[in-house]
């Protein structure tokens, strides 16, 4: 079985390959767009990964995209009452949402004379780090840590991978985070973003 992993819509956009459990292929869209920290659908990634693996869209069962817009949905909902953000930036958010395509429009349009009928599954973007960590690692168990920027409505989540189960143990949630933070000094000193 083939399952198809994206990471779409924000920078470093790319895609991976997986058959039965075993990575075959992986490649960020930059490497094909040549455009540094693109950020979109990865179709060129996901056409080379298919090309590596001698298969098509067809063959593929499962799609992985790693964001899930329902994930957090209540530290969004409170966040969002008690602080009372500016309403010109959440309609611009809930635009944003609206106009972009799905992965199976996207899928489609990258891909024409074929039919995707496979399912695809939103993973909350922490989840999505810890499982491309720790499922492709040599251990059957270990301590699994995501820290970043921001990934739906997280900035970091943590806990213990057994077998394949990822039991996540806490988040830390927006407006906390490292990996701004970080981003905020290294600017500061003078480096480009990321």
């Amino acid at each position: 079985m083939y399952i198809l992993g994206i990471n779409a819509f924000h920078g470093d956009s790319s895609a991976c390959l997986v058959k039965d459990g075993i990575l075959i292929a992986a490649a960020e869209e930059e490497r094909f767009r040549r455009v540094k920290h693109w950020a979109g659908f990865p179709s060129e990634a996901i056409c080379w990964c298919l090309e590596e693996a001698d298969i098509s869209i067809e063959d593929v069962a499962h799609v992985a995209l790693n964001q899930d817009s329902q994930a957090n949905l209540s530290k969004k909902i409170a966040y969002m009452l008690k602080k009372r953000p500016d309403f010109g930036m959440l309609f611009d958010r809930f635009r944003n949402k609206r106009v972009r395509a799905g992965v199976a429009e996207h899928l489609a349009v990258a891909f024409p004379e074929v039919t995707f009928a496979g399912t695809v599954h939103a993973i909350e973007h922490h989840a999505a780090h810890l499982s491309s960590a720790f499922h492709a690692s040599p251990f059957d168990e270990a301590v699994v840590v995501s820290v970043d920027g921001f990934g739906d409505f997280a900035s970091s989540a943590w806990g213990v991978g057994r077998g394949i189960n990822i039991n996540v143990e806490e988040r830390v949630y927006f407006p906390h985070s490292l990996g701004i933070f970080y981003q905020a000094l290294t600017q500061f000193i003078g480096f480009p973003n990321y």
